[in-house]
């Protein structure tokens, strides 16, 4: 059963995050405890799926890029963290309509709208997530994570970096009318990423450094 298996990383995940780094949480009362939302996140680590999991008390489904499913090492874990795939550069309906169907069924989606990891600095969004959320009317969670960059050589252990989890305000994107486009989707993604830009240090910021959200 998938809250079970949850359950089990949480189990595993939070008493290892808190003896390999200096793990905290915060606004964890902005998550929704009921109904669908939309998990957007920046993206440091292969960790962050799990380290989002442990962090937010909701079932979380995500989106991973094709490549990751048939990685020898990645692939296993992917499929583990209840992900699907979605190939990137091009409209991926098989990917919509599972993302659609876990917002139906009431879950957690977790995107990373940078489509790869950053080396720290937020990179450019890709309108995927903006998507989604126009389409399904969905709530859209915002998460900063800072310090899980430092966590990309086993090595990190020895040094116990800071791993802080910033969970924003939930919020809706307006829609704008009709059939979306590109030119639509542009600024609600500028939306969705300015969001996770205000919940990160300045100099995580990157491309949105100098942005304030609406």
């Amino acid at each position: 059963m998938p809250w079970f298996h949850d359950l089990g990383i949480a189990f595993v995940m939070r008493p290892l995050l808190y003896l390999t780094t200096r793990y905290r949480v915060e606004g964890k009362e902005n998550v929704p405890r009921t109904g669908p939302f939309i998990v957007v996140s920046n993206h440091l680590s292969m960790t962050d799926p799990s380290v989002l999991s442990t962090s937010i008390p909701r079932l979380i489904i995500f989106m991973a890029k094709e490549e990751v499913f048939s990685h020898p090492i990645l692939g296993p874990f992917a499929k583990g963290w209840h992900s699907f795939p979605v190939r990137r550069g091009q409209i991926d309906r098989e990917a919509l309509r599972q993302a659609d169907q876990t917002l139906r069924d009431g879950l957690a989606l977790g995107i990373f709208p940078e489509a790869k990891r950053s080396t720290g600095n937020l990179q450019q969004g890709y309108t995927g997530a903006a998507l989604i959320a126009l389409r399904n009317k969905s709530p859209i969670l915002p998460v900063g994570i800072r310090g899980a960059d430092k966590m990309n050589k086993i090595s990190y252990i020895f040094h116990r970096p800071e791993l802080v989890i910033n969970i924003g305000k939930p919020f809706t994107l307006p829609h704008p009318g009709g059939r979306l486009t590109k030119e639509q989707l542009a600024p609600a993604t500028d939306v969705i990423m300015r969001k996770i830009a205000e919940l990160l240090p300045e100099s995580y910021r990157g491309y949105y450094a100098d942005r304030k959200s609406g």
